[in-house]
């Protein structure tokens, strides 16, 4: 069964994203390629992994 997990995106540098964890306390950031996330997220966008996937929470 796959987890669902919801990130803020914390930073953007370059082709990667740090998003933080908003749903379990964490100070850790997650590095992520930004070819897997959607193109239009920005610095604050919210997002929803599941299914192996990332997307907009709106």
């Amino acid at each position: 069964m796959f987890e669902t997990i919801y990130y803020e995106v914390a930073s953007i540098d370059g082709d990667y994203a740090n998003l933080k964890r908003t749903d379990a306390v964490s100070d850790e950031l997650k590095i992520v390629a930004r070819a897997l996330l959607p193109p239009e997220i920005r610095e604050g966008s919210r997002l929803i992994y599941e299914m192996m996937q990332y997307r907009l929470v709106e």
